[in-house]
């Protein structure tokens, strides 16, 4: 079984960022589909896409329902940082200050999870 945390950090001011990010969640299906363990954190920038994702008329947001339950949250600093705590709020998606304000990836490292960034 493989235990993978994955964190999005690509921002959404761009196609290519899009791709990555549609990556991210395409890996955590896979995952969660084969049944291992998985947990997506949104990071930096990358908050910024709960909100996008969370539209229902947004076109990934089929894919969004389909790993919304493996979201383990989104970083609550940068979440005010880049002004999308509201739409976090909103998604139901928490805000994790595990560690100064910023969710701690060295609880996923512990637990024996891989780290890996979009």
């Amino acid at each position: 079984m493989a235990k993978l945390a994955i964190v999005v950090l690509a921002d959404t001011k761009s196609r290519g960022e899009l791709g990555r990010a549609v990556n991210a969640l395409m890996t955590a299906k896979e995952l969660k589909e084969a049944g291992d363990e998985v947990a997506i954190v949104f990071d930096g920038a990358g908050t910024g896409w709960v909100g996008v994702f969370a539209n229902p008329e947004h076109r990934y947001h089929r894919l969004w329902l389909d790993v919304k339950e493996v979201v383990a949250g989104a970083c609550a600093y940068c979440s005010a940082a880049y002004q999308v705590k509201d739409a976090v709020e909103a998604a139901g998606i928490p805000l994790l200050s595990d560690f100064d304000d910023h969710p701690s990836l060295r609880s996923y490292l512990v637990k024996g999870y891989q780290v890996v960034t979009f």
